[in-house]
């Protein structure tokens, strides 16, 4: 009843078949590793907002290269680690990160070197500010920084990908991506590898500046995409074995119900005359 099955047509429908279920099996998988993934940020995420500040050195490792070199990258598991360290703030050196969003509305982060003891410096992003008036490009006006040493806490951020251009107007950096690298070039002395997300300071921040939001990824969306992927490989596999099981029931004079067809009921063709 089935050697149908057999032929060029219907051998060649079920490679297509399992071929197209194993991509869409590989795709799901390659889903759920970004689902776990996200899941492992959005954890890290928690864990850092609930632990005491360690010191600097637990999650960065120093830079070991002249001025304008860069630090080496954060671990994996040590971004969104809260920390904290003391220095001075060096403002000839700000950056403006333009076209920040927070609260619906675009602004610029400020971001502005901590120099350590040894030399060294930890970007620090002391929050949003929106823009002058005049559009959203409009450079505002930067609170001053506290004189003297400040004490600072808050989450490592690794370097943006896309670090963009560097440019200098008005006298100040600026830029739309924080790609350490770019921006070690531009400085001084040498730099962290990740730049530290303020999340209090000492003496105290100004009250203009609104602490930037670290949001959660959304990882339900890609375990949404793991059984969607998931399902359209079953189905394809059932898809078959439907179109079979009745091609089989046509052939074998089979209906619906498995019950014979009623060749009787059928009209009966009228002779040639």
């Amino acid at each position: 009843m089935y050697r149908f099955l057999l032929s060029p047509r219907w051998l060649g429908a079920l490679a297509l078949t399992l071929v197209a279920s194993a991509v869409m099996v590989l795709l799901g998988n390659w889903q759920l590793d970004r689902y776990r993934a996200r899941t492992e940020v959005n954890e890290r995420i928690d864990a850092g907002q609930r632990m005491a500040p360690a010191p600097l050195g637990d999650a960065l490792r120093a830079p070991t290269g002249g001025a304008g070199t860069v630090g080496p990258a954060p671990a994996e598991d040590k971004v969104w680690t809260r920390i904290t360290a003391t220095g001075r703030y060096d403002p000839t050196n700000t950056v403006l990160v333009r076209g920040r969003t927070v609260d619906s509305r675009v602004g610029f982060e400020v971001l502005t070197p901590l120099v350590l003891p040894d030399g060294s410096a930890l970007l620090v992003d002391r929050g949003w500010i929106p823009p002058a008036p005049g559009g959203a490009t409009a450079q505002p006006s930067v609170p001053a920084v506290p004189t003297g040493d400040v004490t600072v806490s808050g989450r490592v951020h690794e370097s943006e990908s896309g670090g963009g251009a560097v440019d200098r107007r008005d006298g100040r950096l600026e830029t739309r991506r924080v790609g350490m690298p770019r921006l070690a070039r531009e400085l001084p002395y040498p730099v962290y590898g990740g730049y530290l997300l303020l999340d209090a300071q000492t003496p105290a921040a100004d009250p203009v500046f609104t602490a930037v939001p670290v949001g959660h990824t959304n990882n339900w969306q890609n375990f949404g995409y793991v059984v969607q992927w998931w399902l359209f490989a079953g189905m394809a596999l059932f898809g078959y074995g439907w179109v079979a099981r009745r091609e089989a029931r046509r052939a074998a004079g089979l209906g619906a119900t498995g019950a014979p067809l009623d060749r009787a009921a059928e009209p009966t063709p009228s002779p040639s005359v």
